[in-house]
């Protein structure tokens, strides 16, 4: 999920609409009720923040620390200044990246998965795997061979693989495919979603590679012989928790 902060209503809707569109789920704020949101979040919903995209809103220069301060979600600042002093303050204010609008989302996107990808490379990465997932709305290979899912199978499957040996709950999942604020569907789809996905696995594996654990949630299992790795793609080929991509507009506005 995605979060955009801009005090104008309606280059936020703009910025949403694009995600949506890209099959990311998001929500705009303005910088007042950001400041609530985060103060209130709980540590669940934080967690399910793929990144945060700070517009133009008051209180720009204190907004990433306090951010950063509860969650580790990349902060990309988006900047309609094409000045270095404004774009050095901004680093300096503590966001991992700045992009100059117009901007294409899909950069964005990009953007956030190599903020993403850097972090993850810091951590010992296991050898070979049978699942292999390219958060671009490409189809997974399983067992080396690709494997067409719907698109909310697919992303609870990148997912799983971002999160792999660990327990995750039904909520984390929901409000990472669904997002935080969906009032639309139940939390009991998941467990739909999820049956599915883990037939077809079980159909090309030969074996559960999807755990479950009443009261405890889901974990994505592969045996010893069998470690996951998550393959490096090309900047134009990378995105985070992404759906297959559909139509998007080529950019988006400075301003309102």
């Amino acid at each position: 999920m995605y979060i955009i902060v801009d005090d104008r209503e309606s280059v936020a809707n703009s910025y949403v609409g694009g995600l949506v569109r890209e099959g990311v789920s998001s929500i705009g704020f303005s910088s007042g009720e950001f400041w609530d949101w985060l103060q209130s979040a709980s540590e669940s919903d934080l967690a399910a923040v793929d990144a945060f995209l700070l517009g133009d809103c008051d209180g720009r220069g204190s907004l990433p620390r306090a951010m950063r301060k509860r969650s580790s979600a990349p902060i990309i600042a988006m900047s309609g200044q094409r000045m270095l002093k404004n774009t050095l303050e901004l680093f300096e204010a503590g966001v991992d990246d700045v992009v100059h609008v117009p901007v294409h989302l899909r950069e964005i996107l990009a953007r956030t998965a190599a903020i993403a990808r850097r972090r993850v490379g810091e951590l010992p990465r296991p050898c070979e795997s049978r699942i292999q997932v390219f958060f671009n709305g490409r189809d997974p290979e399983i067992a080396g061979h690709a494997l067409t899912l719907p698109r909310r199978e697919l992303r609870i499957l990148e997912y799983m693989v971002a999160n792999h040996g660990k327990w995750i709950t039904k909520t984390q999942i929901f409000n990472a495919i669904y997002g935080l604020f969906e009032s639309t569907f139940d939390e009991s789809v998941i467990e739909s979603h999820v049956s599915k996905l883990r037939k077809k696995l079980r159909d090309r594996l030969g074996f559960d590679a999807i755990v479950a654990r009443r009261y405890v949630g889901y974990r994505l299992n592969i045996p010893a012989g069998e470690p996951l790795e998550e393959p490096l793609q090309e900047l134009d080929e990378v995105g985070i928790l992404l759906n297959r991509a559909q139509a998007a507009p080529a950019a988006y506005p400075a301003g309102a």
